[in-house]
């Protein structure tokens, strides 16, 4: 079997309160590029993983890798050796780690079917990664993981993805969050919800990564419809209108970044 994990961004992420169990509240409005990392897997004598890819050296943990920790959380009457093509950077605001987990559970849905209590199993793995098994466009609440289907009517969205090259980790840039409840996220079209929308997490992220302000002015250069970061970041993604208006712009970025181009799913 063949999967693609597909790049995670959030068209809106908004914070409302710390909770008692440490965690930030949050509304965000999930969705998908129809690219990613790539995955692979054969019937093997027992469990395995092999990472590729241009950012597979970033992997160093592989009994820590969420692939390997979704194999073990899911049953099945046979054993895996899984190939991770990573292909998409690690750290960065995209739910890599996540959209590999969730492209686990798809195929194990796909060959056998998923235990009922799929959902909470997910999100052990991680907040997102309830959101990454379907990967389709969605709202969530409480830590990310109360969903509910979002609007469909970006999909088909020309996107460009761009990241500096820098890591980022979540903790400390949820942790640099000023605590101002801003407002909850707006209802609407999902393209109604973007543009009304905000990341909370920006300022944060900048003032971790100040790189991230120089692709955000980059971006706003391009004649998309929308400029944001995605999650902690430290990527940044452009919405068109246009595939010509996107590769138009993609020709224009810094060759030091990386960038991914692709359709909403």
């Amino acid at each position: 079997m063949n999967e693609t994990a597909y790049a995670k961004i959030n068209l809106a992420l908004h914070l409302r309160r710390l909770r008692d169990d440490g965690y930030r509240e949050l509304e965000t409005l999930f969705a998908f590029v129809d690219a990613g990392d790539e995955l692979s897997v054969q019937v093997a004598p027992r469990d395995e993983l092999r990472t590729i890819g241009e950012f597979a050296p970033q992997l160093t943990d592989p009994f820590g890798n969420i692939v390997a920790q979704a194999l073990a959380k899911l049953p099945r009457p046979e054993s895996w050796r899984v190939t991770l093509d990573k292909r998409l950077p690690v750290a960065a605001g995209l739910g890599g780690g996540s959209a590999d987990a969730g492209a686990v559970f798809r195929m194990t849905r796909e060959r056998f079917g998923l235990p009922d209590d799929w959902a909470a199993r997910a999100a052990k793995l991680g907040a997102d990664v309830p959101a990454c098994v379907d990967s389709l466009t969605a709202i969530g609440r409480g830590i990310g993981t109360d969903l509910e289907p979002g609007p469909q009517d970006l999909a088909g969205t020309p996107v460009l993805l761009v990241n500096p090259r820098v890591p980022l980790a979540t903790g400390p840039v949820f942790a640099g969050w000023d605590g101002a409840d801003r407002g909850a996220l707006p209802s609407g079209t999902a393209r109604e919800i973007a543009l009304v929308g905000r990341n909370d997490l920006e300022a944060p992220a900048i003032a971790l990564c100040p790189v991230i302000a120089e692709v955000l002015a980059a971006l706003r250069q391009t004649p998309a419809w929308l400029v944001r970061m995605s999650g902690s970041g430290a990527t940044c993604f452009v919405l068109f209108d246009t595939v010509d208006a996107r590769d138009s712009a993609a020709s224009t970025i810094d060759p030091a970044w990386w960038q991914m181009s692709g359709l909403l799913r």
